[in-house]
């Protein structure tokens, strides 16, 4: 698990020493060989054999649901920022911040819930933290912004309380997406995991879709922006029920046969991550990445929607109010094809190229910044 560094306590050095492979069912078949010795095969259970148990399957799931739920969330005021901006009267800076809030506060949260899910409940740090988005979310969507207070923008205290509000839910979401990963990676191993993990990243383009669409269509069929906000939460009670009820946490480290395991100081933990470039250039990456997807996500449906504005009406190709819709299933679309095409493409060169993944992450992301400045170039 990329998040965590774990030690074998002594009796698995001992077996380790004694040249015996890992046996994550604890059960040894013994088996001649030709030379007349003994030999030992181990039968790994479920993550080694392929078969995926149903409670598995549940669990897995669960985890790709609240992921999806989880985005939507994320981009819901994405669809009708510029209601939300009308509402508080706030300038684009002011709306920028609403989101980097959320940024800030995941950030600072998720190295502190990675810590504690490598000593604690999974499920219940999980469940807390979806419940919490949950309940801001909802607080959020009942917030607005009073006459008397429109004319200060930056003094305005209506938006501070919204801002808090959307800071909350980051906190609650950095709980989430920082363990559940975690949780399928102790449950299979090798291509199975590839498989499993592929799927639970699905969510993420698809749910961002979905929260362009739900949080605009929603609040145009009610009549306000409010009303965007309170699809996820009503989602969300429902993913806590299933996580508490259905989800199952696997002991740290079991798909590999490392059942008995002890997490070193979280001091321990930061050096050896410090060390590991691969881990270190990849989180550069990804950040540059999330800076660029984040802005476009943010801000693209308002640039399009604006840059249709300068358009006479009968040139227009969609109408501005379709924006967001569109984007939306765009952005499915977009996760629809590429992450299982990612995954198939990774599954079959990795076995005749070991340093396929990498190779293959950095053409999509040139392949997308290509077309994303043609887009930008030749848009009116």
């Amino acid at each position: 698990m990329p998040a965590q560094q774990l030690t074998e306590r002594s009796k698995d050095r001992i077996v380790g020493n004694m040249g015996l492979p890992p046996n994550s069912s604890q059960v040894a078949l013994m088996k001649k060989v030709d030379d007349g010795g003994l030999d030992v095969e181990f039968k790994g259970g479920n993550a080694t054999s392929g078969h995926v148990t149903t409670r598995q399957w549940i669990t897995v799931g669960v985890l790709v649901y609240v992921n999806l739920i989880n985005y939507m969330d994320r981009l819901t005021i994405a669809g009708i920022l510029d209601d939300v901006k009308k509402e508080f009267n706030a300038n684009n800076a002011m709306g920028g911040l609403l989101q980097t809030a959320f940024i800030v506060s995941y950030m600072i949260f998720a190295p502190l819930f990675g810590y504690l899910g490598d000593r604690y409940s999974r499920k219940a740090i999980m469940a807390a933290g979806v419940f919490l988005w949950s309940i801001f979310t909802l607080i959020g969507s009942f917030m607005s912004g009073r006459p008397e207070h429109l004319e200060k923008q930056w003094g305005n205290p209506d938006f501070w309380a919204f801002l808090g509000c959307r800071a909350m839910v980051g906190i609650g979401e950095a709980s989430y997406s920082t363990i559940a990963p975690t949780i399928i990676s102790d449950m299979f191993v090798k291509d199975m995991r590839s498989k499993m993990l592929a799927l639970f990243y699905f969510a993420i383009p698809v749910g961002s879709g979905l929260g362009y669409i739900v949080g605009s269509e929603t609040a145009k069929a009610f009549g306000h922006w409010q009303w965007g906000l309170r699809a996820t939460p009503v989602a969300g009670i429902i993913a806590v029920v299933l996580i508490l009820v259905f989800l199952m946490d696997p002991p740290r480290g079991e798909s590999e046969g490392h059942q008995d395991m002890q997490a070193q100081t979280y001091k321990e933990d930061i050096v050896s991550l410090a060390k590991n470039k691969s881990f270190v250039f990849s989180t550069l990456a990804f950040t540059c990445v999330t800076f660029c997807t984040g802005a476009l996500s943010w801000w693209g449906p308002i640039y399009i929607a604006d840059g249709l504005k300068t358009m006479k009406e009968e040139d227009r190709g969609i109408a501005v109010e379709s924006v967001p819709f569109i984007f939306g299933a765009v952005t499915m679309m977009s996760g629809i094809v590429g992450v299982p095409l990612g995954m198939i493409l990774s599954t079959r060169l990795k076995a005749k190229y070991p340093r396929a993944d990498p190779v293959i992450c950095a053409c999509g992301i040139l392949t997308s910044a290509l077309f994303l400045t043609i887009g930008m170039i030749l848009c009116n």
